[in-house]
């Protein structure tokens, strides 16, 4: 059963205004793409985990029923509602974070993270939040900016990393998510690991897998 939170209010106010910005910059650079990629075999009852201002919320296919959508800050919260009201599915956005997800056990078909992870304190205790809403064999859908697999590169990601979550609302460089997805236990179906580049060029961010997994 979930329970009542005793977790601070997540707020991040500068943050929270200029990430559709980047959003809307990453979209037209080939993030339209990986949400579709994401998403394209979604069905049935959904929660997103972190739905940040919504952007995944048009590209929800018609298989799925319902998305359950939590996100814990307040502006981007905002931004969220008013994209549902415009989604191709019925959403409902909710108060919560996800190390205390406000869902039913059992209560879902499918857990959608999509670059969320990076900004949880506590990635285990979400990922068993997924785990608990999931209905048996349910899925786990998965997009995430992750710690490269080049050492040189991953040392830089460490570097940056000194500051980067300050700037970036909480997110870390240096997540393995696909590593803690397994140690949740998780059985990962497919995953495909790509470099997310801006006109070319690589960024810290640019690691990346998107992928499935489910509930065993």
């Amino acid at each position: 059963m979930p329970t009542t939170s005793t977790k601070p209010r997540v707020s991040h106010p500068l943050f929270s205004r200029i990430y559709p910005r980047i959003n809307a910059f990453a979209e037209t650079h080939g993030a339209l793409g990986h949400r579709e990629e994401l998403l394209a075999d979604a069905t049935g009852r959904i929660v997103e985990i972190g739905a940040g201002s919504g952007a995944n919320f048009r590209h929800y296919p018609p298989q799925v029923e319902q998305v359950i959508a939590v996100e814990p800050e307040p502006r981007l919260r905002g931004l969220a509602t008013r994209a549902a009201a415009e989604a191709p599915v019925p959403v409902e956005v909710r108060t919560g974070q996800g190390e205390e997800l406000p869902v039913e056990d059992s209560a879902v078909d499918g857990v959608v993270m999509s670059l969320v992870l990076c900004t949880i304190p506590d990635v285990p205790r979400a990922l068993g939040e997924a785990a608990r809403v999931l209905r048996p064999g349910g899925r786990l859908y998965f997009y995430e900016h992750v710690r490269s697999t080049n050492p040189r590169f991953a040392r830089k990601q460490r570097i940056v990393n000194t500051v980067w979550p300050v700037l970036a609302g909480g997110c870390s460089l240096t997540c393995d998510s696909e590593q803690a997805i397994e140690d949740a236990g998780f059985s990962i179906e497919q995953v495909r690991r790509f470099n997310f580049l801006i006109n070319g060029r690589t960024t810290p961010s640019s690691p990346c897998i998107v992928g499935i997994a489910h509930k065993v």
